[in-house]
């Protein structure tokens, strides 16, 4: 089970004109934006990674508001895990266990989630909080995913899971971000 004591949420490459063109995009920002909001609140950290920004472009305005004191982390693998900044800052939190949404599903997403699972991190993906350009890349990538060994969660789903307890302090706040 998630706790907020031993998971954290990994955003991937949620950036540029990419962002814009993966399928049902709209709903992607605007559940990476809840799950983040929800991370926030939960007090979980947060590590953000963006893909070659400046080909790309940054994190888009929606969720990059969102971030506050975190500076995305630049890569130019697709493997977030390949990058020694990526992984120094993983490591730095105490955590067993890294949620993890983004795009693309069938590129980065899931390329970052095999190299957090071959590190020794539990991995649950939120799986309507990534995307990729096309339906068929998606389901691909989460199936892939799963064949490596990640859990797979849904935004309402590990909110719930975290907040554990509808007396929680953090309940009405959480129930609100999901209506």
């Amino acid at each position: 089970m998630l706790t907020k004591e031993n998971t954290g949420l990994i955003v991937v490459d949620v950036q540029g004109k990419l962002a814009r063109l993966v399928h049902d995009s709209e709903t992607l920002i605007s559940n990476c934006t809840k799950l983040i909001t929800g991370a926030q609140i939960l007090g979980l950290p947060i590590v953000v990674l963006e893909q070659n920004p400046e080909k790309l472009g940054p994190t888009v305005d929606e969720v990059a508001a969102l971030f506050g004191d975190v500076t995305p982390i630049e890569k130019f693998t697709f493997n977030g895990c390949e990058s020694d900044a990526f992984v120094e800052a993983v490591k730095a939190y105490s955590v067993e266990t890294w949620l993890v949404c983004g795009i693309e599903a069938h590129i980065c997403v899931y390329q970052t989630a095999t190299g957090l699972a071959e590190l020794g991190y539990n991995v649950e993906l939120v799986s309507d909080c990534v995307s990729s350009r096309t339906l068929d890349n998606q389901h691909l990538g989460i199936t892939r995913i799963i064949e490596g060994g990640a859990a797979v969660t849904g935004l309402e789903m590990c909110l719930y899971e975290l907040v554990g307890d509808c007396r929680a302090s953090e309940f009405k706040s959480i129930l609100q971000l999901i209506r």
